[in-house]
């Protein structure tokens, strides 16, 4: 029962991560910034596009019209969730295909074996490309926000809310990536196997 409990345990942490991976990329809101000449709109912006959110409910956005004009932690950070998206996705695939509640394959042990510590370290690859860009921007932000050489009339971005997605994301992903790298250590006795050796050990009883 353990084996497939963490093996499951693991495919649903690392699932979940991925989709707050994908979600983190496309959210807009990676930098917040109020205004406080208008406190009724709030500026966001993320990796592809800037948004206004009026305190009616509205919310309008643009996209970036170059790659090129963006800062370079934003830059920097669409490669990176895309191949912590990319990663993702052949970890789930790769690993799904290892599991031992799947009946293909059963003969095949060390394979499946090999798929799930493949599975395992895509895993922790995606976690970890996910994690560096929010740490990244999560970083600028900070230093743009207690910069001296800024006017304090200007106003300063602060954390968006698809930052702590993001670490949340890659959380999920490193811990379900363990969960199934841990599984590969243990042994699974299978009851016929029990059976077998009991038996054997009654015959040698008997012999004797």
């Amino acid at each position: 029962v353990y084996r497939p409990v963490m093996q499951l345990s693991g495919m649903l942490f690392s699932l979940l991560g991925w989709v707050l991976s994908c979600l983190t990329t496309y959210l807009p809101q990676w930098k917040n910034l109020n205004l406080e000449l208008n406190e009724l709109e709030i500026w966001t912006m993320g990796l592809w596009q800037a948004c206004v959110v009026q305190e009616e409910g509205g919310m309008q956005c643009k996209d970036f019209d170059s790659f090129l004009a963006l800062p370079p932690e934003l830059r920097i950070s669409r490669i990176l969730m895309f191949f912590s998206n990319g990663s993702g996705l052949l970890g789930l695939l790769l690993s799904g295909f290892g599991l031992d509640c799947l009946k293909i394959g059963e003969r095949q042990q060390e394979q499946k074996k090999r798929l799930l510590l493949l599975g395992g370290m895509l895993f922790w690859i995606s976690g970890i490309t996910a994690i560096a860009p929010v740490s990244w921007v999560a970083h600028s932000t900070v230093q743009e926000f207690w910069d001296e050489n800024i006017p304090d009339i200007v106003p300063r971005w602060d954390f968006g809310e698809a930052l702590f997605v993001g670490w949340l994301a890659g959380f999920c992903l490193i811990l379900g990536g363990s969960l199934l790298n841990c599984t590969i250590c243990s042994t699974e006795v299978h009851p016929s196997s029990v059976h077998y050796t009991v038996a054997e050990q009654r015959d040698q009883c008997r012999h004797l």
